[in-house]
C-alpha cells in the first residue's frame, strides 16, 4: 500500500557522512530507512530514491580480508592507514598504499601459478575459529539503528580473488588455458562454498543484517578483462549459487564490480543480483532502460548542475527531471555516488518528488 507524501517529512532530523562532499541530510522519513531499502531491493516497491543515508556498513576485523584491504568498519575505531595490510584470509600479503588510500597485493609473489595445484597450495581459513560471538557483542550497538545493516565481502570469491592468488596475468591466463579451466571451476566452486559459510556466520551473529555486498571487479577503464564465454562458463553458475544462498537467508545481494563492463550486465541480472552501481564510464542510463525492471541500477545523473552557480530553482529542476525520467513504476533506480556530490537543495527536491511519484 502506497504511503502518501507529507510535507512534514522534509524536516531534517540529522546528518550522515557522504562519500563525496558535505554530509547528507536525514529527513523525517515515514518508515525506517531499513524498511525503505527492503521495499526497494527485495519487494521491488521503492518508497523514495535512496539518498546515501539508508545503509550502515559492517566490515569486522575478525575477517582478515578487511584488515588486509584496510577496510575495517565496526563499532570500535580502527586505524586503517596505520594497521591496514598484512595477510588476508588465504595468507596472501597485502601492502597499504597511502596515495591510493587502500591496499594492494605485495607484487611479484603469486602463491599460485597453475590452477591444477590449488588443492595443494591454497590454505582455506577455518571460519568457525573466528571470534564471531565477541564480534557480535562488540558491534551490537552499531547495528541497533533504523538503517539497513549490510556487510561487504572485499575481494569476493571469483575473479578478483584469483588475481590475488595468481597476479593479474596468471589469473587471466587461467581463464583461457584449457588445461586449467576444469581446475579453475573446482577452485571457484570451493571458494564460493567458503563465502556462503561466511554469509551463514554473519547472518547468525549479526542482527539485524539486511544485505550482503560482494566484490568482483571485471574490467578496466576501456573494456572487460575476459570474454562473455568465460564469464558465463566459469563465474555465472557460482554467482547464481551465492545469490540464491544470500536470498535464502532473507537478505538482498549487491554486486560491486568496477570497470567498463556494461556488456556483461546481462550476466549480473541473470545471476539474480538485486543492485549494482556501475562506474561512470558505463552508460548507466541505457543500463537502467534495459534492466531497471529486474535490478536496481545506480544511475549517474544526466541532468547536471553546478551547485556553486546554479540557482535554487535550477537545482530543483534537475531533481524533478531525474524523477520524471527514472522513477517509474515497475523499475528500480538509485542515484550513483560516482556522479559526485549533490547539494542539499537537489537532495530535498529529489526526495520529495520521488516520494510523490512512488506513492501515486
Amino acid at each position: 500500500m502506497a504511503i502518501p507524501f507529507d510535507e512534514r517529512e522534509l524536516q531534517v532530523v540529522g546528518e550522515e557522512p557522504s562519500f563525496f562532499g558535505p554530509p547528507n541530510p536525514v529527513y523525517n522519513f515515514p518508515v525506517s530507512r531499513a524498511e525503505s531499502l527492503v521495499s526497494l531491493y527485495r519487494d521491488h516497491n521503492p518508497i523514495w530514491v535512496p539518498l546515501g543515508t539508508e545503509s550502515n556498513m559492517l566490515c569486522p576485523a575478525i575477517n582478515l580480508d578487511n584488515v588486509a584491504r584496510a577496510f575495517v568498519f565496526e563499532s570500535e575505531p580502527f586505524d586503517n592507514a596505520g594497521k591496514g595490510g598484512g595477510p588476508d584470509i588465504f595468507g596472501v600479503e597485502w601492502v597499504y598504499v597511502p596515495t591510493a588510500g587502500g591496499s594492494m597485493v605485495k607484487p611479484g609473489n603469486p602463491i599460485l601459478e597453475d590452477a591444477n595445484d590449488w588443492k595443494k597450495v591454497l590454505k582455506f581459513p577455518d571460519v568457525d575459529s573466528w571470534d564471531w560471538e565477541g564480534s557480535a557483542k562488540k558491534n551490537a550497538a552499531l547495528l541497533a539503528n533504523d538503517k539497513a545493516n549490510t556487510t561487504m565481502l572485499l575481494n569476493g570469491c571469483w575473479f578478483e580473488r584469483m588475481i590475488s592468488w595468481f597476479d593479474f596475468e596468471g589469473a587471466a591466463m587461467a581463464l583461457v588455458d584449457e588445461e586449467q579451466i576444469p581446475a579453475v571451476k573446482e577452485m571457484i566452486h570451493a571458494t564460493t562454498d567458503l563465502f556462503m559459510k561466511i554469509v551463514d556466520k554473519c547472518a547468525e551473529y549479526y542482527s539485524p543484517l539486511h544485505g550482503v555486498c560482494i566484490h568482483d571487479d571485471w574490467g578496466s577503464q576501456g573494456a572487460p578483462f575476459f570474454s562473455d564465454k568465460a564469464a558465463r562458463d566459469i563465474f555465472l553458475p557460482e554467482m547464481k549459487r551465492f545469490v540464491e544462498h544470500v536470498h535464502a537467508k532473507g537478505m538482498w545481494c549487491e554486486l560491486h564490480s568496477c570497470g567498463h563492463i556494461e556488456d556483461r550486465a546481462d550476466i549480473f541480472v541473470e545471476a539474480g543480483f538485486d543492485c549494482w552501481t556501475p562506474m561512470a564510464m558505463n552508460d548507466t542510463v541505457a543500463l537502467y532502460d534495459k534492466y531497471g525492471d529486474r535490478i536496481c541500477i545506480g544511475v549517474v545523473n544526466p541532468f547536471t548542475y553546478d551547485a556553486a552557480t546554479a540557482t535554487e530553482e535550477e537545482q530543483r529542476e534537475c531533481a524533478r527531471k531525474f524523477v520524471e525520467r527514472f522513477c517509474k513504476k515497475g523499475t528500480m533506480v538509485s542515484l550513483s555516488m560516482y556522479g559526485g556530490p549533490n547539494s542539499r537543495v537537489f537532495l530535498e527536491e529529489l526526495y520529495k518528488q520521488s516520494r510523490i511519484a512512488y506513492s501515486e
